[in-house]
């Protein structure tokens, strides 16, 4: 099992969470392109010690939006938002490929992510750029959703993933950051949901109900009190149940 967690998404003078410490502790790091966040510096910092440390690089594509940290859903045009990821994937390889690596895989980061989850649009258009940019990169997605139907009919790979700390809708969407469910604060609740999604690929929803989770990837996030922590927790946990490493 993958643990992967969303890292540089800093920008400027401005830090968001411990980025060397998950380094430690994950086997592939997600790192923002410089759309929602990150910036040149920060790419190039964190290819560096991600590739010093044995952690995969993935493309953490975003929508255009630093003020709402692509939390906030844009519509596009299809070509727009297609050509608007390609740039992300390219600006994320110069920094690899100058840390002596390459980009791995792709994954769409907030709003971006649940979009294209569900829309047919959005997920043809990050679908048209990894195949148009590198066909071979795999992308990281929630297992059943759009995205993840139109990758593989397209020939790409999926990956599914599952995410520690986030509740779970019956029907394997994630619980919408607005509602005061959307986030699982107990630290052994969260293991116990991780070794189960790895062990048994499903997931209890809010509502109680059990629902098909089967994921070869689980994010923890860099952002949320405790991560570290948290992230070392989880990484233990699944130890004990599989082998961890990266996709």
């Amino acid at each position: 099992m993958d643990l992967n967690a969303d890292l540089g998404e800093g920008f400027g003078a401005w830090r968001l969470g411990d980025d060397d410490a998950l380094l430690d502790v994950v086997t592939s790091a997600n790192v923002a392109c410089g759309f929602h966040a990150g910036d040149p510096s920060t790419m190039a910092g964190v290819c560096r010690r991600a590739v010093e440390k044995g952690v995969a690089i993935g493309a953490q594509v975003g929508y255009r939006d630093l003020a709402g940290f692509g939390r906030r859903r844009i519509d596009y045009a299809h070509d727009e938002l297609r050509d608007d990821i390609v740039y992300q994937i390219g600006a994320l390889e110069a920094f690899c490929r100058i840390a002596g690596d390459r980009v791995r895989y792709v994954k769409p980061h907030g709003a971006l992510y649940n979009t294209a989850a569900v829309d047919e649009l959005q997920a043809s258009a990050v679908v048209a750029a990894v195949v148009a940019y590198d066909a071979a990169l795999p992308v990281l997605c929630q297992p059943g959703s759009v995205l993840a139907v139109r990758a593989a009919e397209a020939g790409l790979g999926v990956v599914g993933e599952g995410f520690a700390d986030r509740g779970y809708l019956p029907d394997g969407r994630l619980v919408p950051r607005s509602r005061p469910d959307a986030l699982v604060h107990d630290p052994d609740e969260v293991v116990a949901r991780v070794v189960r999604m790895a062990v048994d690929g499903e997931v209890v929803a809010v509502d109680g109900t059990v629902t098909p989770c089967p994921v070869r990837s689980v994010c923890v996030h860099g952002d949320t009190p405790g991560a570290v922590q948290l992230a070392r927790a989880v990484r233990d946990g699944l130890a004990a149940h599989v082998r961890v490493q990266a996709f």
